[in-house]
């Protein structure tokens, strides 16, 4: 695997050394040492899926506090465009945000620590997106950010009239109104 450090410290595009042949492809999609090598020491202990149709946006989430979580993102099959917003006041990159397109073809992960709003747009006809998280679900602690607040200058490349999602993600406060991390 190559691990790629982004534009912002502690989040990383992981491209896998895929082998095709004629039966199909082969790759390893986690091995623990070489991220622990490349990255550091991160207990996963969940993993999600989820199916989406061209559209949908899930995000911009987190969660607060001692359930913060980092994630290991891929997708299966289909196309999205993944977003990670720095929240950790004290960083020098905080309220910048890093984009990647994950796809089942190009097979990358995306590294996002703990301390970031995460989400991403479906850009294909339907996409399987796929997520290793180091801690537990706690909705109590749940927060986010509104996906299209100007003040991210995140260049999402749909029409917003094309954008599903969820009324909670409509309802989420402004960058200015979120709580960050210190």
């Amino acid at each position: 695997m190559i691990f790629k450090e982004t534009d912002i410290k502690g989040v990383y595009v992981i491209e896998p050394r895929v082998f095709n042949d004629a039966r199909g492809y082969f790759f390893e999609a986690w091995k623990k040492q070489e991220f622990i090598d490349h990255i550091g020491s991160v207990d996963f202990i969940q993993d999600n899926e989820s199916k989406s149709s061209f559209g949908v946006l899930r995000g911009l989430h987190y969660q607060r506090g001692a359930y913060s979580q980092a994630k290991l993102v891929r997708v299966i099959c289909g196309r999205v465009l993944d977003v990670a917003v720095d929240l950790r006041k004290s960083s020098p990159t905080f309220g910048r945000h890093v984009m990647v397109e994950l796809s089942g073809e190009n097979k990358r992960q995306f590294f996002i620590p703990r301390g970031f709003a995460h989400g991403f747009l479906v850009l294909s006809p339907e996409a399987v997106f796929t997520y290793k998280v180091d801690n537990v679900y706690a909705p109590q602690v749940e927060a986010g950010i509104r996906w299209n607040d100007p003040a991210l200058g995140i260049q999402w490349p749909v029409d917003p009239q094309q954008v599903l999602t969820s009324e909670k993600d409509l309802l989420q406060p402004l960058f200015s109104e979120a709580e960050y991390f210190d």
